[in-house]
């Protein structure tokens, strides 16, 4: 596709947008219902889709050039489509996001200004393998009045077509959804050609490796909303209940290990270490995890030594680093090291180390007592998630629906000029919160 076509997309999306800002909450819940019964009734051709995107996926694993990770986060069935549909309710469920009053502020008798929650307008997202990211996003585009550009990587190529024809046909049959609110882009030139449309798209969304987002970065003048990799410790302090700590470093690594909320390092404090270790390691082997150590590890448990980058890999796979520290002082000191600032956990029954540690660490997400698989949009309540925030800027941790607004401002008047609150006779403002909610042309004293 051409960058003129690109250009014709956006400008599409752009238009869309501006209705879409405008379309009832019950007509864009209508919309999501019918995107969720869609895909449980086009279930065959998606998984058709998907087994030849998996089939392909495959024979590039063979040669090398994927991942299992990759490949394992590619895959549907039946099981994760019902996932998927029942994601996508759960978003029409959620309070609306827009319209509602953050802020309201008396300046001066009858004159009164609304700080009001708005849609971004265009979003832009760049993804890899899971095709489910595609709806994900979408669905939540949708919920919060935006249009979106979407694009997925080329191993998801077959699947996220046929995704997103059915989304498209879904919100068709509801007449207040604009045509063009969602677009799908699949060359590497019109990512190139988005990158500068910084006039027609308010925000880029991409998901990715650290070195990714920030070509993205590097190569726009568009908003960025970074979702990188999530490098995840779990810290079992000297106060830890064992037990509990073998349960959640494993469920951490585990339960889904191709994730970005997947542990990748596990700290454990050298008091407990010669209790702690050879358990958990036990079971870590069980699982078919290949664990490293650092030498203190190694002193307790008979596993293999850490490489000299072993502390900085997102493995997304049954893989994890082991080390040994000094106190709840070292564990934050490495996290802060090495970390991707995304979601970190302690283990402990000591309730000054925890605050220890969660006050002490740079995290979007810091947990105690429990999994980091836990930092989730679906599992917070928003819904779902458009990706993991790891920045500070506007929205971090998982980004859900009040991730993807913004606000105006509505000042009601009677009549007011400035020229009465300057020069000497200058009127005072009275600058008085109060609760209200904005509707045009009504003031809080009527």
């Amino acid at each position: 596709m051409s960058e003129h076509d690109t250009d014709a997309q956006v400008s599409e999306a752009q238009r869309a947008a501006l209705e879409l800002a405008n379309v009832e909450e019950g007509d864009r819940n209508a919309a999501l219902q019918a995107i969720a019964d869609a895909i449980r009734a086009n279930s065959e051709a998606i998984l058709d889709a998907n087994a030849a995107d998996v089939e392909e996926a495959e024979a590039m694993l063979a040669e090398g050039e994927y991942t299992q990770a990759l490949v394992d986060r590619l895959k549907l069935d039946e099981s994760k489509l019902e996932s998927i549909a029942e994601m996508v309710e759960s978003v029409a469920g959620q309070d609306d996001p827009l319209g509602a009053t953050l802020q309201a502020r008396e300046l001066d008798e009858d004159l009164e200004l609304y700080k009001v929650a708005v849609p971004i307008g265009v979003v832009g997202t760049i993804f890899e393998s899971r095709p489910d990211a595609l709806v994900q996003i979408a669905s939540l585009s949708l919920k919060s009045g935006n249009a979106v550009i979407l694009k997925g990587g080329s191993e998801a190529a077959e699947s996220n077509r046929v995704l997103y024809e059915t989304i498209l046909e879904a919100t068709a049959e509801v007449g207040a959804v604009p045509d063009g609110w969602a677009k799908l882009i699949e060359a590497h030139a019109e990512v190139d050609a988005l990158l500068e449309m910084d006039d027609k798209v308010d925000l880029l969304m991409p998901r990715g490796s650290s070195e990714f987002v920030s070509y993205i970065q590097d190569n726009t003048q568009i908003p960025v909303l970074g979702h990188t990799e999530g490098l995840c410790h779990v810290f079992v302090d000297e106060a830890a209940d064992l037990e509990m700590a073998a349960d959640i470093a494993v469920d951490a690594k585990v339960q889904y290990p191709a994730v970005c909320n997947a542990v990748e390092t596990l700290l454990v404090e050298e008091s407990v270490a010669g209790e702690f270790l050879p358990a958990v390691v036990d079971r870590y082997e069980s699982e078919g995890v290949t664990l490293r150590g650092c030498e203190r590890t190694r002193d307790y448990v008979d596993i293999d030594p850490v490489r000299e980058d072993d502390w900085e890999q997102e493995y997304g796979d049954l893989e994890l680093s082991i080390k040994v520290v000094e106190d709840v002082y070292a564990a934050v000191d490495h996290v802060n090291t090495y970390g991707s600032k995304h979601t970190e956990s302690i283990v402990t029954e000591d309730e000054s180390a925890a605050e220890t540690f969660m006050t002490g660490i740079d995290a979007a997400s810091v947990f105690h007592n429990a999994s980091t698989r836990f930092a989730d949009g679906y599992r917070y309540g928003l819904g779902a998630e458009v990706g993991i925030s790891t920045g500070k800027i506007h929205a971090r941790g998982p980004v859900g629906l009040d991730g993807l607004t913004t606000y105006k401002y509505y000042l009601e008047g009677d009549g007011h000029l400035v020229a009465t609150y300057a020069g000497e006779d200058a009127l005072p403002f009275t600058h008085r919160e109060f609760d209200g909610e904005w509707s045009p042309g009504r003031h809080h004293g009527e």
